[in-house]
């Protein structure tokens, strides 16, 4: 599978890099089956796909195969929602109670919508884990949420709300616009750009899904001694190890906490902030409209994009206890994940996944791969095709 032969699609004279940076992620890196797409001035300047839609089976990944791309999904997310305030029908700066009057419990009144947005609320776990079938029907988890209490006070601290953050957000949008999430993206963004992308899977879509498969860490922090853990992850380590930590606990506010995204059920329900389902062409050309025109759309003016873009937590995250940077609702580049330009801004997604935009470069990326590789720090597949586009660009 390593063989650059085996990779379908199109790329521009000075984008080769990326070429091979992708055929190396199937020689050398892990990838199964993958897609990888860059816009550059509202134009797709490497399209590619390759590999394996389905390893049980073997179904060829083809142009059109679509990938569940985890929290990516949170871009979009974020995008409806600018939307909505671009058009003067949500103030990012209002209470979410104004548009959502039993959020305002628990101490939740004065909260921003804003907050939600960029993990400032504190509202990322659950007293009482919803029952999965509750959560996928999505009122009875609205619901728990507005009775909530936050886990700290809103507004000092930030967290990464991973599960909590679409349903949290996709509410207001709900709200505001009278229609789901899903409805509202598919209706305002994806159908005017011609996306192949959903926050709600129709049942007429489900055969073009890829299968993903799962690589667990090849470290085990439960079974390594404290002292040959560095130091920077010892309280990550900790806090994986238990079930009572923030960070257990954001991620378990559903009954089972592990959700099977695999699942036709879970793929056709709305979780705005992580079953998010699309080809990397969609994720690349939904950012490349926010950042100037592409296809006859724009999606943002000069000014939303200046605001949605603007940084508003930095540093130690509360959750996941490594430093993040967040606008209101799309991450910014750090070390880990540095994008092309200290501009961009986008949206990772668990296992390897990567959607951004990068307006100084005037450059739009999606990569999309079924195979969910649990190791970020050694993960070097997104990592490795972002390289590529610098090395292009340079």
């Amino acid at each position: 599978m390593g063989d650059v032969a085996t990779i379908d699609g199109e790329v521009a004279t000075r984008f080769e890099p990326v070429r091979e940076a992708f055929a190396a992620n199937f020689a050398r890196h892990g990838d199964l089956g993958a897609a990888v797409c860059v816009y550059q001035d509202g134009r797709p300047v490497v399209d590619l796909w390759g590999g394996v839609a389905d390893p049980n089976s073997g179904r060829p990944w083809v142009w059109d195969t679509l990938q569940l791309v985890y929290s990516a999904t949170k871009g979009a997310t974020a995008t409806a929602a600018h939307l909505l305030a671009q058009r003067g029908a949500l103030d990012l700066d209002a209470p979410v109670a104004d548009y959502w009057p039993e959020f305002a419990a628990n101490g939740k009144a004065d909260i921003p919508v804003r907050w939600l947005l960029s993990h400032q609320a504190g509202v990322v776990a659950l007293d009482d884990p919803v029952p999965l079938a509750d959560a996928l029907a999505w009122q009875p988890m609205v619901a728990a949420l507005a009775a909530q209490q936050p886990a700290w006070t809103p507004g000092t601290a930030h967290g990464y709300h991973g599960r909590t953050f679409g349903w949290l957000v996709g509410e207001v949008i709900r709200r505001v616009s009278g229609r789901t999430p899903g409805r509202f993206f598919a209706d305002e963004i994806a159908t005017p750009l011609g996306l192949d992308f959903f926050i709600g899977l129709p049942a007429s879509e489900r055969g073009r899904v890829s299968r993903m498969v799962y690589k667990q860490p090849d470290f085990d922090f439960a079974a390594a001694p404290p002292e040959s853990i560095p130091e920077q992850f010892r309280e990550l380590a900790a806090a994986l190890l238990d079930p009572n930590s923030l960070y257990n606990k954001a991620f378990s506010v559903t009954d089972p906490a592990e959700i099977d995204f695999n699942s036709p059920e879970v793929q056709a329900s709305e979780i705005p902030a992580s079953n998010g389902i699309g080809t990397a062409r969609g994720l690349a050309r939904m950012y490349a409209a926010l950042i100037g025109e592409t296809g006859g759309v724009r999606l943002f003016t000069p000014e939303t994009l200046a605001a949605a873009t603007k940084e508003q937590a930095v540093g130690a995250d509360r959750v996941i206890l490594v430093p993040t940077r967040f606008s209101s609702g799309y991450a910014l580049p750090t070390e880990v994940t540095p994008m092309t330009g200290p501009n961009s801004f986008g949206h990772p997604g668990r296992g390897g996944s990567l959607g951004f935009a990068d307006p100084e470069h005037r450059i739009a990326f999606g990569y999309v791969m079924n195979h969910i590789i649990e190791d970020a720090p050694n993960d070097l597949r997104a990592t490795s095709l972002v390289d590529a586009v610098r090395k292009s660009l340079a």
